[in-house]
């Protein structure tokens, strides 16, 4: 499993249409809610701050962030080949904030909650790259050198 992260605008989407142009795009819901479903090849999975502005009225965040640390597991270990079938899965996290606090609650808890998103991701993708101005850097790879 691959993480992109960055900022607004900063090309993540780019970068992933450039490296994989045959991809399958879900949003963060669809994905969350298929499950184990991943049989498109490869599959990118977008639009998490959409889905946890519209969870975060509903659920608390232990709640929100055990489902979210389900779908990432399951996926992790379905990119990494433990199941027969190998899918290379793609994820693109927004990267909130830059240390700016909004006078909001809500505001708040969707920036702690992006940013916990962003964390657990990382701790199992097996790689990480973060883009700026359209520029990619590699943070985390722990894929073997063939």
């Amino acid at each position: 499993m691959q993480l992109f992260l960055g900022g607004a605008c900063a090309g993540k989407r780019d970068c992933v249409r450039q490296r994989f142009p045959l991809a399958h795009w879900l949003t963060a819901g669809q994905a969350l809610d298929r499950g184990a479903e991943v049989d498109e090849l490869p599959l990118v999975i977008d639009g998490w701050l959409d889905w946890l502005a519209e969870q975060l009225r509903e659920h608390d965040d232990e709640t929100l962030r055990k489902y979210w640390q389900a779908g990432l597991n399951l996926w992790s270990r379905v990119s990494s080949g433990e199941n027969e079938s190998r899918t290379e899965i793609i994820l693109i996290v927004p990267e909130v904030g830059r240390g700016i606090v909004p006078l909001e609650s809500e505001q708040r808890r969707l920036r702690d909650l992006a940013g916990w998103l962003a964390q657990d991701a990382a701790c199992v993708a097996q790689q990480v790259w973060y883009v700026r101005h359209g520029l990619v850097r590699c943070l985390k790879s722990s894929l073997s050198n063939p």
